[in-house]
């Protein structure tokens, strides 16, 4: 039986890191990953394969519908799906390769296999031919992310009835697809699918899109992605959906309660995800659960087993990849001794639809629930000379800062390269930086990023100069 200093549970963003900065702090370090590949729900069949589709659809749709009036004139535009869904494939491969480089790189043990608790100090390893590994670890980092979710009346089959899993692999362009759920996962496989020309329609149970973040970014939203073609149906409940065969039938209901039905090629259900923790063997341990499913951690992210902790998506919070990489690193290091922290507040959304939306910090909604006084400096991308040039006008930025001293409380941008622009915008609320002082620095011309500069000034009580 070998024995570990940390023995870290899956491979996604969050274990990998973990399993990196736990050998460069000097551990003895083992990752177990359940699939043949690394890289987890994001880099196989998450964020990475989504991106590539979201771009290649993206450069479609522009040669369609935009490179005419740029000068560009291209005859018969045709989409090749399987070349499409290829090079998603192709970036997937060398990501999943470029993890496998960099564990051989930190001499880092690999189990591919099963990781199941025997108790708090040992764990089996079950892999695919049958056979058993048993290793003990003075530490374990649960990183076993999550699974999608779905709601009552929906069975996803994984034929008709699917997942945005289902959806990265498919064989032929659908002609039609709905789509349950308008947060980040259902908006931005709306965008690949409308894209290519799918008739998608989305059903939305809340009155507004991406509805964790700030109101008016799904207000914007949703109008644009009405313009491109996608169907809203904004405050519908689905209560049924079927596989009936070459197609799936979805039954919802309005917000007057008016049952309604749709008839489409497939039902692609994104309405959240859920921890995954099966065949885990917590039961062996002293590990709680907290009531929606999710482990219960300290603010070390220690669970109740404590020389086990857990991070990333298994403990709840926003889902986010760049979340489980700062709680890997976090863990990592208080193991050390050190004394690291995490904001969650600041740390950044973003949603890769086009254009771009990205949210830090407090939203209008949630100071106004507080009670929170608060100034708005509101740009539009439409005044700014390099979204102009670019043909991308469609959007804003909207900072929010407190009145007295000018903090940062949140920034909200949709727009072109908002999800690049957002990081300025936490280095702000990280440092406690004021409206006024992001607003007098420099900021290159003719950029994007002088939409932000503006927004600041606004914020900061001046007249922008560009209005």
């Amino acid at each position: 039986m070998e024995e570990f200093d940390i023995a870290v549970i899956g491979s996604g963003p969050g274990g990998y890191v973990a399993a990196i900065r736990s050998v460069q702090l000097g551990y003895k370090t083992v990752l177990i990953e359940k699939y043949s590949t690394l890289g987890g729900t994001c880099t196989n069949v998450g964020c990475i394969p989504t991106k590539a589709l979201l771009d290649s659809t993206h450069h479609y749709a522009e040669a369609v519908h935009s490179f005419k009036t740029h000068g560009i004139e291209l005859s018969d535009v045709q989409l090749n799906f399987e070349q499409l869904y290829k090079r998603k494939t192709d970036v997937v491969s060398k990501n999943t390769q470029g993890l496998e480089y960099l564990m051989n790189k930190n001499k880092i043990k690999v189990l591919h296999g099963v990781g199941s608790f025997l108790n708090t100090e040992t764990l089996k390893v079950s892999h695919a031919d049958q056979k058993e590994t048993i290793i003990k670890s003075k530490k374990y980092i649960i990183a076993t992310g999550s699974k999608p979710a779905t709601i009552p009346g929906v069975v996803i089959d994984k034929k008709r009835i699917i997942t945005s899993t289902e959806a990265l692999a498919m064989k032929e362009k659908p002609e039609s697809i709905v789509i349950i759920g308008g947060g980040v996962i259902g908006v931005e496989m709306a965008s690949i699918f409308n894209r290519i020309g799918t008739k998608v329609t989305i059903l939305e149970y809340a009155d507004n899109l991406i509805a964790n973040m700030d109101r008016e970014l799904g207000n914007t939203l949703t109008k644009i992605l009405t313009k491109e073609g996608i169907e809203i149906k904004l405050q519908h409940s689905v209560y049924k959906a079927e596989n009936i065969g070459d197609k799936a039938k979805v039954y919802f209901k309005n917000k007057q309660d008016i049952a309604q039905e749709l008839t489409a090629d497939y039902v692609l259900v994104a309405v959240g995800r859920k921890p995954y923790l099966t065949n885990l063997g917590l039961e062996n341990t002293k590990i709680e659960l907290n009531a929606n499913g999710t482990i219960k951690v300290n603010e070390l992210l220690q669970t109740t087993s404590p020389n086990i902790f857990a991070i990333g998506d298994v403990i709840g919070g926003a889902m986010l990849a760049h979340k489980a990489e700062e709680e890997a690193v976090f863990v990592v290091e208080r193991i050390d001794g050190q004394k690291p922290h995490i904001h969650y507040n600041k740390i950044p959304s973003v949603v890769y639809t086009w254009p771009e939306v990205a949210s830090v910090g407090a939203t209008e909604e949630e100071l106004k629930k507080q009670g929170t006084l608060y100034n708005i400096g509101k740009f539009p991308f439409a005044v700014n000379a390099r979204a102009r040039a670019g043909m991308e006008t469609e959007g804003f930025v909207k900072v929010l800062s407190e009145p007295k001293y000018g903090e940062l409380l949140g920034v909200h941008i949709i727009g072109a390269r908002a999800a690049d622009l957002i990081a300025q915008a936490v280095v702000g609320l990280e440092y406690e930086v004021t409206a006024q002082d992001m607003a007098s620095i420099c900021y290159a011309h003719p950029t994007y990023s002088e939409v932000l500069k503006e927004a600041y000034t606004i914020a900061s009580g001046k007249a922008s100069v560009n209005i």
